[in-house]
């Protein structure tokens, strides 16, 4: 199986998912995603579980850290003290927040933010992770146009691969192996969305429940999705972008290379999906 857009393979993009299994992973990954970020000028927020006050010893960037505070290039937040046990965020006021955020660091002369996030504890039932997940293409959607860039961390020893893949592939980029397949929103003007990956038998229930979550934009009763990053999709992944489409009462456009999609869905008598061929 090709792997879709993963943190290894692909030019840099702003928002990207990781799944870690022991803390000082994602340490050391927001360590240099955010010392990254102070060199291209940014404002630059670390979140995460647990006493803020310990975070620039756990990151081991004392000295950078400091410096960055004093001139406040440098934010930190605790999701403990933001945020009430078991609480559901509101996706779009969660997007207000940090366009507001990033209008400020702008406003303050810095050329943008960058956030490094640990937000395991705001997807642990059911509810939080639906929520979040909505959040995180609302937000994608806000980064492909801002100048704003995010690493979103989770634990997947606590919530396991299955959750981590729901919120995965809502990301333009992921950690190896989290995801079969990217919907997000890095995508050209004429896109509502973009599509990388593969789509098969093993994809489908995470497919539809992408689908629903991302509640992709319409023009003129249209869907129009970039799959020049699809590397795959069987027959069970365009029957269920069909239903999407009939529940919708629209019609999706996949604009790929792939060459057979066409006469796959002459031969299922598929309606709500055309194939516009590209190189």
């Amino acid at each position: 199986m090709q792997s879709p857009a993963s943190l290894d393979s692909t030019p840099d993009r702003s928002h990207s998912c990781h799944g870690y299994q022991r803390q000082v992973e994602f340490e050391a990954e927001a360590r240099e995603f955010l010392t990254r970020g102070l060199v291209e000028g940014q404002r630059v927020l670390y979140v995460a579980p647990g006493d803020s006050g310990d975070f620039t010893r756990r990151l081991g960037m004392d000295g950078v850290f400091e410096e960055g505070a004093r001139r406040g290039a440098v934010q930190v937040a605790s999701l403990d003290e933001t945020y009430s046990s078991g609480a559901v965020v509101d996706p779009e006021q969660q997007v207000r927040a940090y366009a507001a955020a990033t209008e400020q660091a702008l406003a303050a002369g810095f050329t943008g933010l960058r956030v490094a996030a640990d937000a395991t504890p705001l997807v642990r039932t059911p509810a939080q992770l639906d929520a979040f997940a909505r959040y995180e293409h609302l937000v994608d959607r806000y980064m492909a146009a801002h100048p704003m860039s995010a690493m979103c961390a989770y634990d997947r020893t606590e919530l396991g691969d299955g959750a981590v893949a729901q919120l995965a592939c809502l990301h333009p980029r992921s950690s190896t192996g989290a995801t079969p397949f990217h919907l997000h929103a890095h995508a050209p003007d004429w896109a509502s969305a973009a599509l990388d990956g593969e789509l098969d038998l093993e994809s489908r229930p995470l497919w539809s429940v992408a689908l629903e979550r991302a509640d992709l934009p319409v023009a003129d009763g249209e869907i129009v999705i970039d799959a020049t990053g699809l590397a795959f999709v069987d027959h069970r992944g365009l029957l269920a972008l069909a239903d999407h489409a009939e529940r919708r009462g629209v019609t999706v456009v996949l604009r790929t290379p792939l060459p057979h999609l066409s006469h796959v869905l002459q031969l299922l008598d598929v309606t709500g999906i055309r194939v516009e061929q590209v190189r």
